[in-house]
């Protein structure tokens, strides 16, 4: 058959290598409403929820129980299911009906009626949702930073350069897991190097993780995964009440604790009880204010390409997110994995949370090349900071970024690698040379490092843990060994934990350690005028980038 070239062109398009698949609810594959989802119902008796969309509390399965009695204000619940759907819609999107308001109405409804309202909104009315209902006022960003090596000298390097650009948390996890103290030090140390009050963790198994923090290596935790079947919880050796009791571990230890959650997990491990992706998610996202926390890092995560293989399952993803904020919880609205090989769609996809703000717009900006990353990709990487940057230049949005200089790139970097290097010669670990200092301040990625010797590295790990070194021991060494600014920035961020500020809802320290928050600085949009705007010295700073005609030098 003689073919179009048109055609042939098309076909050879990068959109053209992602996968995509029809709506199949049997299995689901369906992102916004399955023919099977429940119809949302509720029966309070004696100030217990007795029904819950449809179901007898007696065929409850551990989530609806979990949800039913944790979850929802049984108070409001009768008067809050009474609202039609397509009212409580229409409020969210009305900029004369305020965020308090709307938080009050959804808390009494139930995860089938949550999924009805978000089915109403279009991606713009979501939008337009997520900016009056995120929780604190002025939007944030997460990196990861990860290499292939697991060099804690580039860890350190990689931080310092991401808290500069103006990344607020930062996280790492390891291809080898016994290099987690390393990784968690490097990062503490790098993180303050270059800008202090950054929000640290380490992505390891959560008994590793839980002890890290214990010793001040890390101030927060995201790894606490909840799912929306029964059977998938299961599955992951979990149950609503395990994971409430470790958020309460990680809580009464001083550390901030988020969950993570996303479409498509319940389809990749066999069990979505043919329900949609959006509601198996309201289910998690109701788990995760039952057990406390106080946010989630949602937006489908590592299942995007799922999601993103079905109709309308980007939509999706931002209703997730909305549901997360509309349940008051901070909500750091995914855009961490790579999910698609065209530039065009992974901005687009970006762009619903980038435009209206969310608490952390990337919950894992990729600041190193993607090839370095250990989450398996971003959906941004490092370079990608230039583009990013100019965006938000061109929108006049705050999307947790700022332009930086090459020489102060070098600086943090050097110091950073410096500081890490003089730690690990006090406390006995490892050896880190001049010339891998020398080569991660000027490096892209791991291929432009020297190698280190992995089996002393995890040897010296081990038994830095069997020494019983804390956060304290590093304050220590730092002090010891010229680094007194730093060492002061990391036995502030020690006290963080012993004030617990940093733990109330979307907290994030300034480079003064004073916490925003949901709670002290709460987003008041309602309309022009209001909230969050972008001026005066934040707007100076976001336009100033390197390639521009600066007008002074006339």
């Amino acid at each position: 058959m003689k073919r179009s070239k048109r055609i042939e062109a098309l076909d050879k398009r990068a959109v053209n290598l992602d996968g995509f698949i029809d709506e199949w609810p049997e299995m689901g594959f369906v992102a916004m409403h399955s023919p099977y989802d429940p119809k949302p119902s509720v029966k309070v008796e004696n100030g217990m929820i007795t029904e819950l969309d449809g179901k007898k509390r007696g065929d409850f399965d551990f989530l609806d129980q979990f949800i039913a009695d944790y979850a929802i204000r049984v108070d409001r619940a009768e008067a809050s299911m009474a609202v039609p759907s397509l009212e409580i819609a229409r409020k969210i999107v009305d900029i004369s009906v305020s965020r308090k308001e709307i938080l009050s109405i959804v808390s009494g409804i139930t995860p089938a009626k949550m999924a009805e309202v978000i089915n109403h909104l279009n991606v713009v009315e979501m939008m337009m949702g997520m900016q009056k209902m995120r929780a604190r006022k002025v939007p944030g960003n997460q990196a990861h930073i990860t290499n292939l090596k697991d060099d804690p000298v580039q860890i350190a390097a990689d931080a310092a350069e991401g808290a500069l650009r103006g990344f607020r948390e930062e996280e790492t996890t390891m291809g080898v897991a016994r290099y987690a103290p390393f990784n968690a030090i490097a990062l503490l140390i790098g993180s303050q190097a270059g800008k202090k009050g950054v929000l640290t963790q380490c992505s390891a198994e959560e008994a590793t993780e839980l002890e890290l923090g214990i010793r001040g290596f890390t101030t927060y935790a995201e790894t606490l995964s909840v799912y929306g079947t029964e059977k998938v919880f299961i599955d992951g050796d979990d149950t609503p009440y395990s994971k409430a009791f470790l958020n309460s571990a990680y809580a009464s230890r001083g550390l901030k604790v988020r969950f993570t959650s996303g479409a498509g997990s319940e389809v990749l491990m066999g069990s979505s009880e043919q329900k949609s992706m959006l509601y198996l998610e309201c289910r998690c996202l109701y788990v995760t204010k039952g057990a406390g926390s106080q946010g989630i890092q949602n937006g489908s995560v590592s299942c995007i390409g799922v999601a993103a293989g079905v109709p309308a399952g980007i939509r999706e993803v931002m209703g997730e997110n909305l549901v997360a904020a509309l349940l008051g919880l901070e909500c750091a609205s995914s855009n961490d994995q790579s999910f698609s090989n065209s530039d065009m769609r992974r901005t687009a996809r970006t762009m619903l949370q980038f435009m209206p703000g969310t608490d952390f717009i990337f919950s894992g900006y990729a600041a190193e090349p993607n090839y370095d990353n250990m989450f398996a990709g971003s959906n941004f990487d490092a370079e990608d900071f230039d583009d990013y940057n100019v965006m938000q230049r061109d929108m006049q949005v705050d999307g947790g970024l700022r332009p930086v200089t090459e020489d102060e790139v070098i600086r943090v970097r050097r110091t950073a690698g410096k500081a890490v290097q003089a730690v690990f010669k006090y406390l006995g670990l490892t050896e880190i040379t001049d010339e891998q200092v020398e080569a991660v301040t000027y490096a892209h990625g791991s291929k432009d490092t020297l190698n280190r010797d992995s089996a002393a590295d995890i040897m010296a790990a081990d038994d830095l843990m069997k020494r019983g070194i804390t956060g304290i021991d590093v304050v220590k060494a730092l002090a010891e060994s010229g680094f007194e600014e730093l060492a002061q920035s990391i036995l502030n961020m020690l006290k963080q934990r012993v004030i617990g500020d940093y733990m109330h809802t979307a907290a994030i320290l300034d480079e003064h350690f004073q916490v925003m928050s949901g709670v002290n600085t709460p987003n008041d949009y309602m309309g022009p005028g209001t909230g969050y705007r972008v001026t005066g010295e934040r707007w100076e700073e976001i336009k100033a980038i390197p390639h521009r005609i600066n007008v002074d030098e006339f």
